[in-house]
């Protein structure tokens, strides 16, 4: 089994309060007061960990999947029955609310996905998927950082929120970002937050403005209804992340760009089938969209969530029932704005000849064609600056079409 002692050091990036960490930058830009009447939000969600995609969703129609995943196979009935999307893939149980978003066409999946990244270090995977660059270690900003720093100008909150201490690589940039933890504050970090508070009103109203509803987020959580239930860790705090981080995007005044990290998706063993550990982590991010879809109300029209993770896991399961660092996975679009009901991919099927390296989910589509065909319809980036500024040296990568409706 690969020693995972590495993937404890991404809490120097990101901290991961009971699992979850959120960041946003608060901007408001021209195509949000557009003709049309669209005022987009986007939010990236990263699972950090690797994400069974075979799990998430399962290729049941193949014939090589069972034999692969044994105990753990879903199947198209009985006691591991999966939510069919077509007669081919199968959404996991735990996911009613996404099967839902899926059935009203608000959801869709990439399957056989991958960034370029072909090794198998959680700490290296995680910098290529929140970098945006081809390799590791090569800069300390995000793709989504510098895709807001191409938006059409317009009028602008000129720092970021990050719920967490510290902010996700994937938003991090030139730009300051205050910090806002999802659970209540010591008296000292509140003193703090209040004096950035009493600064921003006096050279930034609308910062302040968002960082006084993030104070009162906070506080909220003191009340029963958003307090972690006991025992649930980081699946009770995807939930509770999302609900702050959808309250703040809801408002006029609020970020329209955030960025969330949920941790824990490493299933080196008892990864389990439609029950089961894998099945918790998935229930607690099917609540956490759920949380978004409700909390942004009207303005989930006009929002796509994309949910993504480092790389995939193995095809086969390993001696402890569960599955190793691989490579394809999934990924997730979510949002009014997806065009949705539909599974996207080249499914290179999971014969042995097939899979990459002999035993991993050979991906087909690159990751950031995905992230590009998003941030291109949705935001309005052009083409050429996504391949030079925001994911640098992807040319080949193309723009995927037609993700949105």
């Amino acid at each position: 089994m690969p020693d995972c002692s590495e993937n404890r050091m991404v809490t120097r990036r990101a901290m991961l309060l009971g699992g979850a960490s959120f960041a946003a930058w608060a901007y408001l830009p021209k195509f949000a007061r557009a003709a049309d009447g669209r005022d987009p939000r986007l939010v990236v969600v990263i699972l950090r960990g690797a994400l069974d995609g075979l799990a998430t969703v399962a290729p049941i129609g193949d014939p090589d999947y069972a034999g692969l995943h044994g105990s753990i196979a879903l199947a198209s009935s009985g006691a591991k029955a999966a939510t069919m999307l077509d007669n081919f893939f199968g959404l996991h149980p735990a996911m009613p609310e996404l099967a839902r978003m899926y059935r009203d066409k608000h959801a869709a999946v990439v399957h056989a996905v991958a960034t370029s990244y072909r090794e198998r270090s959680h700490f290296d995977g995680q910098d290529v998927l929140e970098s945006g660059f081809a390799g590791p270690g090569r800069v300390q900003s995000g793709w989504l950082n510098r895709a807001l720093e191409v938006l059409p100008r317009g009028e602008r909150v000129k720092s970021g929120l990050a719920v967490g201490p510290t902010t996700p690589l994937i938003l991090r940039g030139a730009a300051p970002t205050l910090a806002w933890a999802p659970v209540a504050l010591p008296q000292a970090a509140e003193d703090t937050a209040m004096r950035l508070m009493d600064l921003y009103s006096q050279r930034d109203p609308a910062l302040a403005k968002a960082l006084a509803a993030g104070l009162q987020l906070d506080r909220m959580a003191l009340g029963d209804d958003m307090k972690p239930k006991p025992g649930t860790g980081g699946v009770s705090a995807m939930r509770l992340a999302a609900r702050g981080a959808a309250k703040l995007m809801a408002a006029d005044e609020g970020p329209r760009i955030a960025a969330l990290a949920f941790d824990g998706w490493d299933t080196h063993a008892n990864e389990g089938g439609a029950t089961g550990r894998l099945a918790q982590l998935l229930g607690g991010l099917d609540g956490a969209l759920a949380e978004f879809e409700s909390g942004l109300a009207a303005r989930w029209r006009d929002t796509v969530v994309v949910v993504a993770t480092e790389f995939g896991r193995t095809a086969r399961i390993n001696g402890t029932e569960g599955t190793d660092h691989g490579t394809g996975t999934v990924a997730l679009l979510v949002g009014g704005a997806v065009k949705g009901g539909r599974i996207i991919s080249d499914w290179p099927g999971l014969k042995p000849a097939s899979l990459y390296q002999g035993r991993d989910l050979a991906p087909t589509t690159d990751l950031r064609a995905v992230f590009k065909g998003v941030l291109h319809d949705h935001l309005g980036i052009g083409e050429s600056v996504l391949a030079q500024t925001v994911f640098p040296d992807s040319g080949t990568a193309k723009p995927m079409k037609g993700l949105l409706v």
